[in-house]
């Protein structure tokens, strides 16, 4: 699957989503610095799925309608990059076929496919 990894969330989930077998891009390692414009773009023209934990993004989808193609925001009480991976592990191995095209909230103890709009 191919992701695009915000900076906000890390190198760390970026290399461990490499050794599973994934395509990814992380701005934290390779454009650092990006709005949150630029990366949402750059996800959906690569047909990448956007890992955030900037509540910036569901602004992006639900009231500016920014196409994409999949993002899941996580939203956790612990940051660490340890829990990212452990939480993006339990969502990937119960859910991978849904992500596409989907916004999903990510917390600890749930998962949520939020409804929004279509992308295009």
């Amino acid at each position: 699957m191919r992701f695009l990894v915000d900076e906000c969330t890390g190198p760390r989930v970026a290399q461990w989503l490499r050794e599973a077998g994934h395509d990814v891009f992380s701005v934290y390692e390779q454009a650092r610095g990006l709005d949150d414009e630029t990366v949402i773009q750059q996800a959906d023209r690569e047909s990448r799925i956007l890992i955030t934990n900037d509540k910036d993004f569901g602004t992006k989808v639900y009231r500016e309608n920014s196409p994409h193609k999949g993002v899941i925001f996580m939203r956790l009480q612990n940051e660490t990059a340890n829990n990212k991976i452990a939480v993006l592990d339990a969502l990937l191995q119960n859910y991978l076929d849904r992500l596409p095209n989907n916004f999903v909230v990510v917390t600890e103890d749930k998962v949520r496919f939020a409804n929004a709009p279509h992308p295009q």
